[in-house]
This record gives C-alpha cells, structure tokens and sequence, in this order.
C-alpha cells in the first residue's frame, strides 16, 4: 500500500532511527592480534607507505571508494536557504543513494558557512580522505565559482544540481524527439530558470566545449524571472553572459511567455505555476514539456495535455517520466573512482546521458527514461564513464 502522508512518514522514520546511514567495519576486532593489525603497532606499516608513496593512499585506505557530499544549506530542494544543520537529512539521503545504487560510501559535510572563499579552502583541506567530492544544494552563482575553483584538487568535483539534472534531462530529450521522431540538434528549446540546473542544461545540450558532441542544439533560450538572457540586458551576472556564447544566437528579447512561441521543447527549474494551457498551445506541434520545479511543477500534466503537449515530464516520483538526478550521479561517480579520473569532464557527462537514454529500447510517451530504481541504470553509466575516462588518460 503507498504511503500517502510522506512527511509525517519521514518525520517517524528520521525519529526511530536518528538518521538514515551509520559506519560498519569491514573486518572483526575480537582479539588482541586484530587490534594490534588495525591499530598500533601495525597500522604504522601503511601509514609509511602512503608516506613514502602518496598514491598508495588508494591502496591502503577508504580514499578510493568514498565521496563527500558537501553543502552549505544555501538552496536545499525546493525550501531555500535553510542552513547547514537543516540540511543534514538531504545530505544523508543522498550517501543513502550513493551506497544503495553504485556501492559508493559517502558522507555528508555541512558546512556551517556560506562564504565562497571558505567552502573552497575547507573542501581542500578535508580532500585527502575522498576520492571525489560531490557539492550539493548551494546557490547559484557561488556553485558556479566553488565548482570552479576545485578543478585542480585531483580528484573529481561535481556539482549535482547542476550536471546530473543537466545529464538525466538529456538523456530524457534523446528519448522524447526520438519517440516523436524530431531532430534534438535543430530544435528551439526553451528553458525556464537561469541558476544552477538551467545554465547546465543549456550548455550540455548545446555541446559547447565538447570535441565531435553527438548533440549540438543550436537555438536554446534561457530565460530567467526578467525574461531572455540577451546580450542588451544590464542586469546579468557572469555567469548569465557566459551562457551567451551557446544560447539565443538570434538575440530575441521579451517574457518566457513570448519565447515559447513555436518552441519544441520548454524545460522548466524554477518555480510553481508559471504556465498554462495557452502557453503550451502557443508552442510548435507536438510539443515536449519538462516541467522539473519541485515540490510543484511549472504547469502541472493535466493542463500541459490540455494545451497539446505530446509528452510531459517532471522531476516527481508520483508522475510518469521522472528526471531524476539519481539516474545519473550514482553511475557517474561509479565510473569516474573505478577510472581514478581527476575530473568529471563534459564528454563523459554526454556519455553517461546517452548510457541512460540507452536502457529504454522502445520508448514511448509514457516511458521516456528509466525507472529511478532500475538497477541496470547505475552499471550502464558507470560502464560508458569508465570508459571515457579511460580514454582520456590515454589521450
């Protein structure tokens, strides 16, 4: 029987179990020569090891197979900035998911300051215990800046919010215009929502930075609450002009409700209630809607059919077609420790979107992207990003 009141359900699950993970020994300590192997005197042997060769730290210690999930409580699901310790039961879910679908151990770190310089130095510091390190739930732009400043650690940073969302959504698009026979490349994408996901999304679709991108969409809009990202706009941060260089190469200007005019496809990561029926009547035939703003969509599916939508989609788990990022982050970090690659790169993130779309070999309207709990996912697209790390080592 499904559980209908979630919240409460949550609220007693988090009570009676006082949150939702917990460490485990890999091995018994039972008598005096097991703590004498795991502790002193023997664990003085690795310890000179990873001295002597710092890359034996891989051999030796929990580093390979363990991620961070790393967050300031800026932009927590769709509740806002509610703080480090408020953030701790996302945090949690999300190494939950990290073990339960691609066996990776992951732990959360929320960190109790929303300063860029400080998120940038403590995530150095605390980088020698993880193999990667997955940055959750902080605003736009700092994300952008944080992100940015921790390419060099080494190991692999990757801001979820922003490029699994941007994967699975492709991923759902490669199955969408293939269901309604359409070209993804020469279609007019609309995308509602300028901060973290949406600027991904606009960049991974548009192929921009990629060498031989199998997806080069070349008319994409961003809009944002003042309406297209323009170059005659005064009020854009960086980031915003920067998205210039892959979308609205033909300078339109006006609302969100004026660029879906003959759009194909409208994708939504803002906020509740934007459309309606019109809206979507407005847009070209057949047209696809991925309306991904939780808890409550951009239009909801009733109203998107209404104005003909062909097919819909949201970032819900109780509506067909759910983007949703544990489709791609669980494989992506599975594929990028077994590889020991230093980087999360744009071609092995269009890998991983083309690993997921992938698995459906029919798909249909109903059905455009697997379930969230497929287990097949998980090995597809750590197999297809394994595979492009590979190849970039040996390039």
């Amino acid at each position: 029987m499904s559980v209908k009141n979630y919240a409460q359900a949550s609220l007693d699950l988090h009570k009676k179990y006082k949150g939702k993970i917990a460490t485990r020994l890999k091995m018994p300590v039972n008598t005096k020569d097991d703590l004498s192997t795991v502790y002193s005197p023997g664990v003085a042997a690795p310890c000179e090891a990873i001295r002597d060769n710092p890359e034996d730290v891989y051999k030796y210690t929990i580093k390979s197979n363990t991620v961070a999930v790393v967050t300031d409580g800026s932009a927590v699901l769709g509740i806002g900035n509610i703080g480090a310790a408020a953030a701790i039961p996302v945090m949690e879910g999300k190494a939950m998911l990290f073990k339960k679908f691609a066996d990776v151990d992951a732990f959360p770190i929320c960190l109790d300051t929303q300063n860029t310089d400080e998120i940038i130095r403590t995530v150095r510091l605390i980088a020698p215990v993880f193999g990667g390190i997955n940055l959750e739930d902080i605003s736009a732009p700092r994300c952008f800046e944080i992100e940015e400043a921790l390419q060099d650690l080494g190991i692999p940073v990757f801001h979820d919010d922003q490029h699994g969302t941007a994967v699975v959504a492709m991923a759902a698009l490669i199955n969408a215009t293939k269901v309604l026979k359409k070209d993804l490349n020469s279609a007019k994408i609309v995308i509602n929502g300028a901060g973290a996901a949406g600027i991904a999304i606009a960049k991974l679709l548009s192929g921009y930075g990629i060498k031989r991108a199998k997806i080069k969409v070349r008319n994409i809009i961003l809009c944002d609450r003042n309406g297209a990202i323009h170059k005659g706009r005064k009020d854009l941060n960086g980031f915003k002009k920067d998205a210039l260089h892959y979308t609205n190469r033909q300078h339109h200007s006006g609302s969100l409700h004026e660029m879906l005019q003959d759009a194909d496809i409208f994708i939504g990561v803002s906020q509740a209630g934007l459309l309606q029926a019109s809206d979507i009547r407005s847009m070209a035939k057949d047209p696809i809607v991925l309306a991904m703003a939780n808890p409550m969509p951009e239009i909801m599916p009733e109203e998107a059919y209404a104005g003909g939508a062909a097919i819909y989609g949201t970032g819900r788990s109780d509506l067909p077609n759910q983007v949703n990022n544990v489709l791609g982050f669980p494989g992506i970090f599975r594929g990028a420790l077994d590889a020991r690659a230093t980087r999360i790169s744009n071609e092995m993130k269009m890998a991983a979107a083309f690993a997921i779309a992938g698995l459906l070999k029919n798909p249909d309207r109903g059905n455009i992207i697997p379930s969230s709990l497929d287990k097949k996912v998980t090995k597809a697209v750590a197999r297809a990003v394994y595979r492009q790390a590979m190849k970039e080592k040996k390039a």
